[in-house]
């Protein structure tokens, strides 16, 4: 269970007396293997409250609890034992010059120390290929190729099951299909969907789509000014429309 208690962020304004508030108090509690999609207008919140999970921003108040123990003073670089975070853009998420496997190596690695031996071996190799051949995308067979010579959601499907690869307790989408093509975004998304439910993984996905926040997830909350406006999951979920969820905003766009 991952618990934020009386969250609150603040940031300097050029040319503001006050202080932007980003998060006003917030409390909100995710359970273990809970798919949680947020929404919200620009500004509202989303993205800092990520940004508090992943550690990358300093609280004014407030604490973060994981299964009861304090984390808010824990780097984001400890965090990574239990977090896992894709980006909007893939590139963010791997490296340009290594290859598919190098990149998925540099995944498995990131929690433990290396001597001097190879990054990689025919094990994992073996668990890459399989990994991939599950996207259908034909990526098992091109684990040596340069991730830059790979199509964006091509790239960003190999970031979701670099995310993946460890063992992660809490996974952060971060409006991770915003820069794909509509057909990529659905096999983004229902990688992302498979994934989540067959490691039993808690995760909060940020998105400006409605209709993905209405389709994915267990459970929907919305943002506005820092503060908790909306949080509706189970039948009451199921039975939203993209117009209800739209009429909490005055400017929420609904992508055609």
């Amino acid at each position: 269970m991952i618990e934020l208690k009386d969250i609150t962020v603040s940031f300097a304004s050029v040319g503001q007396a006050r202080p932007f508030v980003a998060l006003d108090r917030l409390n909100l509690t995710i359970d273990d293997g809970e798919y949680v999609t947020l929404v919200g207008t620009n500004g509202a919140g989303k993205s800092t409250m990520l940004n508090v999970l992943a550690g990358t921003v300093p609280l004014a108040e407030g604490r973060i609890l994981v299964d009861g123990r304090d984390v808010t003073d824990t780097p984001d670089f400890r965090r990574a034992e239990w977090l896992a975070r894709v980006f909007p853009d893939p590139r963010v998420g791997t490296c340009d010059q290594l290859t598919v496997e190098e990149n998925m190596a540099v995944a498995v690695g990131k929690l433990g120390r290396r001597g001097l031996q190879p990054a990689n071996n025919a094990a994992q190799r073996k668990l890459f290929a399989e990994r991939l051949a599950e996207l259908n995308l034909g990526l098992e067979s091109r684990l040596q190729t340069p991730v830059h010579l790979l199509s964006s959601g091509q790239r960003q499907s190999i970031t979701v099951v670099m995310a993946s690869l460890t063992q992660t307790r809490l996974l952060l989408l971060d409006e991770h299909v915003a820069n794909l093509d509509p057909r990529t975004q659905k096999t983004v998304m229902d990688l992302s969907d498979r994934m989540i439910r067959s490691m039993g993984l808690a995760a909060v996905m940020v998105t400006h789509d409605v209709r993905h926040a209405l389709e994915y997830g267990d459970r929907l909350i919305a943002l506005k000014d820092g503060r908790v406006i909306l949080d509706v999951s189970g039948a009451e979920k199921q039975r939203l429309t993209p117009a209800d969820v739209d009429a909490v905003y005055e400017d929420l766009k609904i992508p055609a």
